[in-house]
């Protein structure tokens, strides 16, 4: 994003999940900032109380596909559906393909104007805006510790920084220990929270 302003961006991906999703909210609420949750349906499906929670708190949300698809493994048109399946539930422009994995042909269709069609694809689709990140906190990697995991965090943000983390059972210890600490030591450095969208 904008390198001049100095503010960053808080991403989450993967959820929304019972009891990580809302202590995600808490600590959200509590700190007074917004985010963008990028969710996937099957989890919107599953649980659209916590789903709602994300709205009625005053966040904006995006769409992660159906069901956590690998674009690089998956046929651009059954990839494309599952997008669709997914926009049923999260009405959002804001697209992230999970493992930040896109085939060229994906990225053109989902990327394409409003109302126009694309050779390889037998559906019209609206257009998303695809959204990765820079800053990557690696809270779901079974190899990271819980320290390396926040210190990936304050070292590489900067101006502008879209910063990743996931609201999913297996980052969740990572994550209740570095998101705390991580925003706080944003405050401190004086950025502010934005919100995409």
């Amino acid at each position: 994003m904008n390198a001049e302003e100095k503010k960053i961006y808080l991403t989450f991906d993967d959820g929304p999940i019972p009891v990580v999703t809302p202590w995600v909210l808490d600590v959200l609420n509590h700190e007074k900032i917004k985010a963008t949750f990028f969710c996937v349906g099957a989890n919107v499906n599953q649980h659209p109380g916590v789903y709602n929670q994300v709205l009625e708190q005053g966040h904006s949300v995006g769409n992660h596909t159906y069901n956590h698809l690998n674009g690089w493994n998956t046929h651009t048109q059954t990839y494309i559906d599952n997008v669709k399946q997914c926009a049923e539930l999260v009405n959002s422009n804001l697209f992230r393909p999970p493992y930040g994995k896109l085939k060229r042909a994906q990225f053109q269709i989902l990327n394409s104007k409003p109302g126009s069609s694309n050779p390889q694809s037998t559906i019209r689709n609206p257009q998303f805006s695809i959204i990765m990140w820079d800053v990557l906190s690696g809270d779901y990697d079974l190899k990271t510790g819980k320290r390396q995991c926040l210190k990936n965090v304050t070292e590489n943000v900067r101006n502008g920084s879209i910063v990743l983390f996931h609201d999913s059972l297996k980052a969740r210890e990572k994550l209740e220990y570095a998101l705390p600490l991580f925003i706080k030591f944003a405050k401190a450095e004086g950025y502010e929270f934005g919100v995409l969208g």
